[in-house]
């Protein structure tokens, strides 16, 4: 049967509670008012797995570990020192309970139980040691440890200050009302290593947990804020917190086969211990392991043993501080000096590597057994495993800040004015007999300086101000190994997270200088891109080349950026560099080539003008329209020299000039030949009796059809020019890395218009010259124009689809052609027949022949 009490009851006289030493399960001094303490001085050895064919074996504490042995002395020290000062609890003198929890919940709780109710066995709900009240619990050092005493210290209202429990769960004021800490939350730390992580650029991380709330809860908080900053987990395993050696192997499998160089732990020593020594004992290196307060490869691990495999280790540890007189307080520490300290023989055996005298022994059978017995006047100044050291506390500071805030604590609940109290009616409570929750409401609104300077606070969730060394395990040259401060975290109200890390202070394990890689996938280059692979992480990628005309100038971009229109990507595709620009120009080999042949064709027709003036007066210049012949040479003149205009960087009255002037002339070509074919046909046909065409024979109807058909042309390029006229336009689109300067035509109808025109007269040239072609006579023009027609016409038939498919300057080049080869075919079939005979056959260039 159970009884469950509303509240509890305090005091021996209701239970007959048998008052019994504290000190038989720990350290106990008397005092006024008592402050307990929980340390896990002892390393529990792994046991074996359970195989149900036995009653399991029960964790015992059998390996004392020294430096947490200093972390009990810190206590002890600043108990003393408040002691010692006057102006701090004047008259009130400090007690301690301490009790060993082993790193085993169970061992806590029933501490717990011990300190609270006073006595060696306890009795839940009562408190039989009334002379001496307990003030506060300092500790324990394990989240999974403290958790549990938290419980039970926050039903009574015991303020409980642990000095190295970090998991981010503590913080919740609902379920831990009575815990603070003078160690920063994990949330802060999973915080400070994502940053540290990524500093060094290890995208690719593996994470190991213990089982507990503070390997998953860091972990968890750890792995958010990776996958924030860009990076990935390459694992997430858990060490069992019942060991298994199997599990043990699969992890260190894992690690093996991974390509991740950097590890981060998160777990206590007893149960990150047989993972390293698997890690040990296959020769795993060059791993950077990452690690905290939780486990220091230093205490924990044999230096000699690990070296190899532990070396180069970063450990973001709790910012250290100092403590005057602590060393010359650690050398005072005496087994003969301290007899209620039941830690110290076991420090002193695992210290100098002797054994006590059991009192159920004689000293010869300690002798005959070959035992190196203590005997007491051992010096401690020859103590090398880092006890006596002072110039690197961090946890052993927190102990003595934890001690001193529950003094502060007490010193203003003992300043606290009558009528100015925090408490109903303004009261205040007495420091001979207080409640625990009184003390609570002190613990909470504490805010001091200690003796190094620091100040000290918790804040709405028991927090301390959270601030991290980053600390790298060296070799030495004498072979063995230490720590060296190599950056600091400083979360600050006023610059956030602040990471500052000196890396040449950094030894990295294998011997490495630089710093290792810790990538799924190398770094793209500048000029790709990263392409994720599908179904895989975001750190696993190819790398891409940027498409053209788009660049990346950094390191493991994501997307290529494009060019601006007047730029391109140059052939590294990491930098936009100018467009050059493209025109047919004078000094381009194709348009040096074109003006040539432009300019000598020109001379051509102007050579044959000169023969025909000179032989004016021959029966073959004077048969063929000798006024029109002249004009017909002039425009070819013309039509070749316009193609000029084509050549050399367009600007607005080229752009203008040059359709216009090519239409108009060559519409008087077209039109010039068309009347020396109509002329042909009437002057035949005139000659037939009673013909009524011989009124039509003569220079003015010819001069009308020129001038009529031309006049048409310039009406429609007259209003092309005036509605729509053509103007340079910078083409940064039709080609690769060019920008092309070229007439845009303005209106394409307009354009189309006056070809359109063109192909006009010569196809009706080319019927009338086909229809007469058979007409009687030995100098009949009609076949020579039909040719020249034919010529004329194919040639802007072919135009037409080379104009369409060309860019740039070969289009240009492309219309230039057009010009100088229907101009050419026209002067060949018309004027070069007439030559032949002028110059080399005078006696065909008779009236008699014609």
């Amino acid at each position: 049967v159970f009884l469950l009490l509303s509240s509890p009851v305090h005091g021996a006289a209701q239970t007959g509670c048998t008052l019994r030493s504290l000190n038989t399960k720990g350290y106990f001094r008397a005092g006024d008012i008592i402050i307990g303490g929980l340390f896990p001085l002892y390393y529990n050895k792994v046991l074996p797995d359970a195989n149900f064919t036995e009653l399991p074996k029960v964790a015992r504490c059998e390996i004392f570990r020294v430096s947490h042995y200093q972390w009990l002395q810190s206590m002890v020290f600043a108990i003393e020192e408040i002691n010692r000062n006057t102006k701090l609890l004047p008259n009130i003198t400090l007690g301690f309970a301490i009790y060993a929890s082993c790193g085993m919940p169970v061992r806590a709780i029933k501490g717990t139980m011990w300190m609270v109710t006073g006595q060696e066995e306890a009795i839940p709900n009562y408190r039989c040691q009334v002379h001496y009240p307990l003030a506060a619990v300092i500790g324990d050092a394990p989240s999974s440890i403290s958790m549990p005493v938290a419980n039970i210290l926050g039903i009574y209202g015991y303020p409980q200050i642990s000095y190295g429990s970090s998991v981010a769960l503590l913080s919740d004021k609902h379920m831990f009302p009575s815990f603070f800490r003078t160690i920063a939350s994990d949330g802060f730390l999973s915080l400070g290593l994502a940053q540290l992580v990524m500093h060094f650029g290890w995208t690719w991380v593996g994470l190991i947990a213990e089982g507990s709330d503070f390997g998953q809860q860091g972990i968890q908080i750890l792995r958010e804020e990776l996958v924030k900053l860009g990076g990935c987990i390459a694992f997430s395993e858990m060490i069992p917190l019942v060991h298994s050696q199997e599990i043990i192997h699969n992890i260190v499998e894992i690690i093996k086969k991974s390509v991740t160089n950097a590890i981060v732990v998160f777990a206590n020593e007893a149960s990150v211990a047989p993972l390293m020594e698997e890690v040990e004992s296959q020769n795993i290196t060059g791993k950077v392991w990452i690690a905290m307060d939780s486990w220091d490869p230093l205490s924990l691990f044999s230096p000699k043993k690990l070296l190899k495999t532990l070396v180069g280790t970063i450990r973001v540890v709790v910012h250290k501080g100092k403590m005057p007189g602590f060393q010359e307080f650690l050398f005072a520490l005496h087994p003969s000096k301290s007899p209620n300290d039941i830690f110290i023989k076991d420090f002193w055996e695992e210290s100098f590597g002797c054994t006590w005298l059991n009192i159920n022994q004689t000293l010869s059978e300690e002798f005959n057994k070959g035992i190196n017995l203590c005997t007491g006047t051992e010096k401690l100044t020859i103590v090398k495993d880092g006890f006596l050291d002072v110039s690197n506390l961090r946890l052993t500071y927190n102990v003595y800040n934890a001690v001193y805030a529950a003094a502060h604590a007490l010193q203003d609940l003992l300043a606290c004015k009558p009528a100015e109290g925090p408490f109903p009616n303004g009261s205040c409570a007495d420091i001979n007999d207080f409640e625990p929750w009184q003390l609570l409401h002190y613990v909470k609104n504490v805010h001091f300086k200690n003796n190094a300077g620091d100040e000290i606070f918790f804040d709405k969730n028991g927090n301390p101000p959270p601030a991290y060394d980053i600390v790298n395990w060296h070799l030495l040259p004498d072979g063995s190994a230490r720590e060296v401060k190599i950056g600091s975290i400083d979360f600050s109200a006023t610059q956030g997270l602040h990471l500052v890390i000196n890396e040449s202070a950094i030894m990295w394990n294998g011997g490495n200088t630089q710093i290792p890689r810790s990538v799924c996938s190398e770094g793209c280059s500048p000029g790709y891109r990263k392409a994720i692979r599908p179904r895989e992480p975001i750190c696993c990628f190819d790398c891409v080349l940027c498409a053209n005309g788009e660049i990346s100038n950094q390191t493991d971009s994501t997307d290529c950026m494009k060019c601006p229109d007047d730029q391109w990507s140059n052939d590294r595709q990491d930098m936009c560099i100018p467009k050059t620009f493209e025109f047919l120009s004078y000094k381009d080999p194709m348009g040096e080539t074109l003006s040539v042949l432009a300019s000598f064709f020109a001379v051509i027709p102007i050579t044959i003008l000169c023969i025909f003036i000179k032989y004016r007066d021959t029966p073959i210049v004077k048969a063929n329209n000798r006024e029109l012949s002249y004009l017909l040479l002039l425009a070819l003149v013309l039509c070749f020299l316009c193609s000029l205009i084509f050549i050399d960087k367009p600007r607005i009255w080229t752009c203008m000039a040059r359709q216009a002037a090519f239409g108009i002339i060559f519409a008087l070509c077209v039109s010039c030949v068309l009347a020396k074919t109509i002329m042909v046909v009437i002057a035949f046909n005139a000659t037939k009796p009673n013909s009524n065409l011989k009124k039509w024979v003569g220079p003015k109807l010819a001069s009308s059809i020129v001038l009529v058909c031309t006049v048409i042309q310039v009406i429609i390029c007259v209003a092309w020019l005036a509605t729509f006229p053509p103007f340079p336009e910078y083409n940064m689109k039709s080609q690769i890395g060019i920008i092309i300067i070229e007439c845009n035509q303005g209106s394409s109808t307009a354009f189309w218009c006056v070809l359109g025109y063109m192909g006009l007269l010569a196809i009706i040239c080319f019927i009338v010259a086909f229809l007469a072609r058979n007409l009687p006579g030995s100098f009949n023009e009609a076949k020579f124009i039909t040719f020249s027609m034919l010529v004329f016409v194919s040639v802007w038939l072919a135009f037409i689809p080379a104009y369409l498919s060309t860019k740039g300057k070969y289009m240009v080049a492309v219309e230039i052609f057009a010009i100088l080869a229907s101009s050419a075919g026209l002067l060949a079939c018309i004027f070069f027949p007439k030559c032949y005979i002028i110059v080399l056959r005078p006696d065909m260039n008779t009236k008699e022949y014609l």
